[in-house]
């Protein structure tokens, strides 16, 4: 659970709603269940319908969210979206309907004892020393287009390696172990997946040991300025207008803002114009010098 060990968060309820608990009658239980705590205020920066009927069927006196929500009408405070700022930002505007005002925090995350266990002893089998540097690299993203090409990927870890004998080692999903066994494959030795192999807070963890990550628009970045590792962001079919580029000071985006770009707010499945040029452009030893400037 990406939250555990947080010292502002009292409790953690988890609704699985893609999985297990995914339908209407399990969205009624959890009505009952929010109900039943008698909680006074909910704040909702999830834009959906579902999320909206949660919190009204659980008759939470206040309830607060954006303009932008399919559900609005069910919020008796409504903040307006703001499209031009960070997504952090963006959901501190909810906190402005209760009165607050001030500096925007970042996220932190709290790998506990269990992560810290759990990071080492797969870097003992993969044969890394815990004191030897390292890279986090996230290869991976639910959209293909959001995907910087794996050569540029095996040709960048393979450059780091020979110029500063540091590893570098993969994080992401299952969903993404296929482009991680590529990358190990052609990575001469240079990279480690651990793709697939942990959860988002002990990915935080090998993160966090890491002088930088290089990432996708994908969670690994935000997991990376939550943890205070720097981010080498690589942006092709989505643009950081959005407000989803690595949150602080100290990271690099690397984008090529080409005519066609954005082309969606997600990404897609395949490039529209069938040529990727948003990503190919963005070439190895641009990384690579990014990278760079966090090693000397």
């Amino acid at each position: 659970m990406l939250l555990r060990n947080n010292p502002s968060i009292d409790r953690i309820f988890e609704f699985d709603k893609r999985g297990m608990e995914n339908g209407p009658g399990h969205l009624f239980k959890w009505i009952k269940k929010l109900s039943d705590e008698k909680f006074d205020c909910a704040i909702m920066p999830h834009r959906s319908m579902r999320s909206a009927l949660l919190i009204w069927g659980a008759r939470i006196p206040e309830r607060i969210g954006f303009n932008k929500s399919s559900g609005f009408f069910l919020f008796n405070k409504v903040a307006e979206y703001p499209v031009s700022v960070h997504e952090v930002e963006r959901n501190f505007v909810l906190l402005e309907k209760l009165g607050w005002k001030g500096r925007v925090p970042g996220p932190v995350l709290y790998p506990g004892e269990k992560e810290r266990r759990d990071v080492e002893m797969f870097l003992g089998r993969a044969g890394v020393s815990t004191r030897q540097e390292l890279i986090a690299i996230a290869p991976g993203s639910m959209w293909p287009t959001k995907r910087w090409p794996v050569e540029y990927f095996i040709e960048t870890a393979k450059a780091l390696w020979n110029k500063h004998r540091i590893r570098s080692i993969l994080i992401g999903g299952k969903e993404d172990k296929g482009i991680g066994d590529l990358i190990v494959s052609g990575s001469e030795g240079s990279a480690v997946s651990a793709m697939g192999k942990f959860s988002l807070l002990s990915s935080a963890e090998i993160i966090r040991r890491c002088r930088v990550t290089i990432s996708n628009d994908s969670a690994p970045e935000h997991l990376s300025a939550a943890v205070g590792t720097p981010v080498v962001a690589i942006f092709g079919p989505t643009a950081p207008k959005f407000g989803f580029y690595p949150w602080g000071n100290g990271h690099t985006v690397l984008y090529k803002g080409i005519k066609c770009s954005p082309c969606g707010i997600h990404g897609g499945r395949k490039c529209p114009k069938k040529h990727f040029n948003c990503m190919k452009l963005i070439k190895p030893e641009e990384v690579i010098e990014a990278v760079n400037k966090y090693l000397k």
